[in-house]
């Protein structure tokens, strides 16, 4: 038999806010019932999330989860970190919702892959669909290189971001006199997001201000790093800003 097709079912505190969060990712509302049960269906192309309404529920308690397999995970983040930014003015990486930066996974056999974490605490896991082919960036890794993928696991995967914190920070350390290199770049960028994750702004702010006295490659995962420090430093100004 061919043609068959799985639907998550995920709880959620408010159907509504789950519509109406959704909405900014591109979702479109296929189905709402009110009774007997609270229950939504959403679609986005051929990405289908199914919810039922707990009103008790809380984010912290949410165990749910779902993996989403897609030929590109970097165009489905850059759509979604769109409408992020455009709802919350800048792209959540704490609390709830929030989202992940696409990077390759030590546990996913090094394929790219994020997630998004939506208001009701669901983890919305998105991989890309190769199976059989050579992992993302294939090849041999450094210890720092190593550490980072350690961490990556950590707060992506686990949510332990304190953990990923102590890892980073070890591993930058210990590489300190060695030359500069986008690899380190990528580690700082990550630093500084999930220092930023467990409200450590001085870290963050540490990180950010290393990797802007870098001089790296004019690459593109040297842009990205950049461009993710950029927005990184935004959100920390606006926090300074805040009352």
């Amino acid at each position: 038999m061919t043609g068959e097709r799985t639907v998550p079912l995920l709880p959620c505190a408010s159907i509504d806010e789950m519509a109406d969060f959704s909405g900014c990712l591109g979702f479109e509302t296929t189905y709402r019932q009110l009774k007997p049960n609270l229950y939504l269906a959403l679609r986005r192309e051929d990405l289908h999330l199914h919810y039922f309404g707990l009103p008790d529920f809380r984010a912290v308690d949410s165990y749910g989860s779902c993996l989403v397999l897609v030929p590109d995970p970097g165009a489905l983040f850059d759509a979604f970190a769109a409408g992020l930014r455009s709802r919350y003015g800048s792209v959540p990486f704490r609390g709830f919702p929030r989202i992940t930066r696409p990077r390759r996974r030590k546990n996913a056999d090094g394929h790219t892959g994020f997630s998004l974490v939506d208001p009701s605490g669901n983890w919305i896991r998105v991989l890309a669909d190769r199976a059989g082919e050579l992992p993302d960036g294939a090849g041999e890794e450094s210890r720092l290189g190593r550490s980072l993928a350690d961490a990556v696991v950590l707060a992506d995967s686990k949510g332990d971001l304190a953990q990923a914190v102590k890892v980073l920070s070890g591993a930058l350390r210990r590489a300190a006199g060695e030359p500069a290199s986008t690899e380190r770049a990528e580690a700082l960028a990550y630093l500084a997001e999930v220092a930023l994750g467990v409200d450590d702004p001085a870290t963050a702010t540490a990180a950010l201000d290393e990797l802007d006295g870098l001089v790296l490659p004019d690459d593109r995962d040297s842009t990205t790093a950049r461009r993710q420090a950029a927005e990184l430093r935004a959100v920390l100004q606006r926090g300074a800003r805040s009352p």
